[in-house]
């Protein structure tokens, strides 16, 4: 990999916007995570019911997907800096009242319910507003380098912020509730502190057209449509990790702590690519190093699906965390670049839709192939059919395999 070290390690964090920017959303991830664990556990004690557990996804996903191209239109109509700090004070105050109702002890099923779904609204216009504010608050030319840093502080909430709401879990049901409004509110102060120009806002009314402009944009631009498309056809099929229970338990004989080991490296991977693509910047070939990445996470799911060591396992995991972080990387980096501020918001809620829709359905994907044919058989079709995906796709998107540099 060609790759030019950054001189100044910390010269992000000195740039004030982007310093706020980045623990801003470091709370947010945390927060989202402590909100997986304590939803998930408060739920399931009040119910007994896997299928209610079942219900919380679908709580959550159903009202981001309702929302997110309206969400991508009002991030490029409206102050992005303000709605995404509105989305956090609006998750605060709703992770506020399921701390008060569960401490008081009138805290419902429904009302929780009804909390997952603000949650998801406010994730639907959160992501695109945030992702289009990136490229405003990082310094000149190191928009790669921001974009790995944040990363780095969204796997670093992934692999601490469920063990941190177990920890508070046990000050009572409503203490991991308290801990996430805290940490949403102090996100939304940072946010409001970042100071960036007013932006110009449209008073047209919006059209169709406008609500879906982001769709024709990355249909028209053969860079970003195989960007996204890649990205999407490659989770889709390699989602091993949703049979990671099955591996640990019946493959790998391993246990519950073995699960926990397993579950956590793809995310220890991603978290070292992060820091280390935060400091070296690919200098060329940008585009071809996405493949090469997809087709190692595509090889590295075959290892996995393999083994019957649990360690051979891990580290095929991690490499597969820090080839997806690679990928998403740089295409994070080339979305920002190819599309225009003006369309960055629409763009984004269809990057995001993409990547939500993918992890999604490649877990159902996979639980349908491992009933079907097995979960090793399962895991290792998948590992291939990424590969081929990424062989593919560099012969339908020349102009992608071509992209040089990344600033």
């Amino acid at each position: 990999m060609s790759s030019r070290p950054l001189p100044d390690a910390w010269a992000l964090f000195r740039h004030r916007p982007f310093a706020l920017y980045f623990w801003g959303r470091a709370l947010s991830e945390l927060s989202y995570q402590i909100a997986a664990v304590a939803v998930g556990w408060q739920v399931y004690a009040l119910t007994k019911s896997a299928f209610a557990l079942g219900l919380v996804g679908l709580a959550q996903f159903a009202p981001t997907a309702a929302l997110v191209f309206i969400a991508g239109h009002a991030a490029d109509r409206f102050d992005r800096k303000r709605i995404v700090q509105i989305c956090q004070i609006v998750a605060g105050l709703t992770s506020a009242f399921l701390a008060f109702g569960s401490f008081a002890g009138w805290l419902t099923v429904p009302d929780i319910f009804a909390a997952i779904a603000v949650f998801g609204a406010a994730t639907a216009f959160d992501s695109p507003a945030s992702a289009a504010l990136l490229p405003s608050v990082g310094p000149q030319g190191m928009l790669q380098r921001a974009t790995a840093t944040s990363t780095a502080a969204l796997q670093v909430a992934t692999i601490g912020g469920p063990a941190l709401g177990g920890f508070i879990y046990v000050a009572g049901d409503g203490a991991p509730y308290a801990a996430m409004a805290a940490f949403w509110l102090f996100a939304a102060f940072l946010t409001g502190a970042i100071a960036l120009p007013r932006p110009g806002t449209s008073r047209e009314p919006p059209t169709l057209r406008d609500l879906f402009g982001g769709v024709s944009f990355v249909r028209r631009n053969p860079r970003l449509l195989g960007a996204i498309s890649l990205d999407l056809f490659a989770v889709l099929l390699g989602g091993a990790t949703a049979l990671l229970p099955i591996y640990a338990r019946d493959i790998l004989y391993t246990g519950p702590w073995g699960l926990g080991v397993l579950r956590g490296a793809p995310a220890l991977g991603a978290l070292l690519m992060a820091v280390m693509l935060s400091r070296y910047t690919l200098d060329r070939r940008a585009g071809l190093r996405m493949f090469q990445a997809v087709i190692v996470f595509g090889m590295a799911t075959v290892v996995f699906a393999l083994s019957r060591s649990i360690w051979l396992s891990v580290i095929a995991l991690a490499v597969l965390g820090a080839a997806d972080t690679i990928s998403m990387v740089i295409r994070t980096a080339l979305v920002q670049l190819a599309t225009p501020d003006e369309m960055r918001g629409r763009v984004g809620a269809v990057n995001f839709l993409f990547v939500n829709t993918s992890y999604q359905l490649g877990e159902f994907e996979s639980g349908i192939t491992a009933a079907l044919f097995g979960a090793v058989p399962a895991a290792v079709l998948g590992g291939l059919g990424t590969i081929a995906v990424a062989l593919l796709w560099m012969r339908l998107f020349p102009a992608l395999q071509k992209v040089e540099r990344l600033e």
